[in-house]
């Protein structure tokens, strides 16, 4: 036995903490001598001892902290494969619904949460202190579609919580349920206020003291971070599809005095290819017979068709403008030009910039200092100010609040998602 390196698939990271709190799980692990995850590829490498791991218990210990984990097979093929490369176009789909549908019943909820104060007229069933009641109940009922479009992330906070590893979608998750169980607190005050004692002034008072549109604000505006970073993704993906189609899926090879169709994979060192007018090259080689006018401007970025004749080298990727030539094949598969440029392209996204890992590091703690400052604002604003028990509650929200939209759950990633996306297109 000895140490050997696994790829593994992960599915439901949304944050650089979720991938730090795998990291920290995996590497506490007997046998595992590295371990490395990339939020951009949804990937994860570990380098483990298979005499003391085995890779089923490797995916048991990320599965358990409520992500998805299985081992990707195979490294880079000759095929030229874009799948894995990036969220799926169905992930990204549904995450525009969720925030398309999110923002639809957010902009209703904020005009009649926040309007007046912006000056905005009313409508006259919500005005009046008649009316509070109608008012605290529309914003529950605009509120309640963008907390079901976003379950999933109370869903994976409390379970990562509950583990002990808590990332940015506990956060989120507590700063969204105290906001709704507290506004939840508010709109029964408010009942119990103008529909059981008619007392419209105590009505009043909680009616004022809502949160529902900072829960609904919190969830979409994650939402829109999250479709921001599955398109960042595709983008890579796309660019990266882009040098992969350069190549050709299938070639003419002359064996024995014979013509076949080959498959780009079957192709092998020696082989003669013959190469038509407009055509692709599939292998790196030498012009045996014939010339031709090749554009290498996908490697080489010029624009100009050069002229190689026989003895000159020509590359895989590149495209035969005019002429008709035979060379024999010097490099296939993985060995060629195009294909060492894909792969350095893949592992520029897959390998970390020092942003990250700061921001891997910084998530690892913010998230219990902030619940930490959350509690101690609460018991200051008791001991120490003689504050009731329901504004303590609600400092301590707003403490959970403002921190949830932060830029470790958001604009980290998305940057450096943008990055990459730029990068591999240049």
């Amino acid at each position: 036995m000895s140490d050997m390196i696994k790829k593994y698939k992960i599915s439901g990271m949304s944050c650089a903490g979720c991938g730090a709190s795998i990291e920290r799980t995996v590497a506490r692990l007997k046998g595992v001598n590295s371990v490395s995850v990339n939020l951009l590829r949804n990937s994860m490498n570990v380098d483990y001892d298979d005499a003391k791991l085995n890779s089923k218990e490797i995916a048991d210990a990320v599965i358990n902290l409520g992500y998805g984990a299985k081992t990707s097979d195979g490294g880079e093929q000759n095929s030229y494969d874009g799948a894995g490369l990036s969220s799926s176009a169905d992930e990204t789909s549904f995450v525009k619904k969720r925030l398309f549908f999110s923002a639809l019943f957010l902009i209703p909820l904020l005009y009649i949460s926040m309007g007046q104060m912006a000056g905005l007229p009313l409508f006259s069933f919500l005005s009046g202190h008649k009316n509070v009641f109608n008012y605290v109940f529309a914003q529950l009922i605009l509120c309640a579609p963008i907390i079901y479009f976003n379950r999933n992330y109370f869903y994976k906070g409390f379970k990562s919580l509950i583990k002990g590893a808590p990332v940015m979608d506990s956060l989120i998750a507590i700063g969204a349920s105290a906001a709704i169980a507290y506004s939840l607190y508010s709109c029964f005050m408010t009942f119990y206020g103008a529909r059981i004692i008619y007392d419209y002034n105590f009505a009043h008072k909680y009616a004022m003291d809502l949160y529902f549109e900072s829960a609904g604000t919190i969830l979409t505006f994650i939402t829109l971070g999250k479709y921001l970073e599955t398109l960042s993704k595709n983008k890579t993906a796309s660019a990266v599809l882009k040098l992969m189609k350069l190549a050709p899926k299938t070639a003419y090879v002359e064996r024995d005095g014979k013509i076949f169709e080959t498959p780009f994979e079957e192709i092998r060192v020696g082989d003669i290819i013959i190469v038509k007018s407009g055509e692709s090259l599939a292998a790196d080689g030498v012009i045996s017979e014939g010339c031709g006018f090749i554009d290498e401007s996908s490697l080489t970025g010029e624009s100009v068709a050069s002229e190689k004749v026989c003895g000159a080298k020509v590359f895989a990727g590149t495209i035969n403008r005019d002429g008709y030539f035979k060379m024999k094949a010097v490099c296939v598969g993985n060995d060629t030009t195009l294909s060492k440029i894909i792969k350095l392209v893949k592992e520029a996204g897959s390998q970390k910039p020092p942003i990250s890992h700061l921001a891997d590091k910084a998530s690892a703690y913010f998230v219990p200092i902030v619940m930490a400052a959350a509690l101690i604002t609460a018991l200051i604003w008791l001991s120490c100010c003689g504050a009731s028990a329901s504004f303590a509650l609600s400092c301590a929200i707003a403490v959970l609040v403002i921190s949830c939209p932060c830029a470790l759950g958001l604009a980290t990633p998305v940057a450096v998602m943008s990055a990459c996306g730029r990068g591999a297109q240049d």
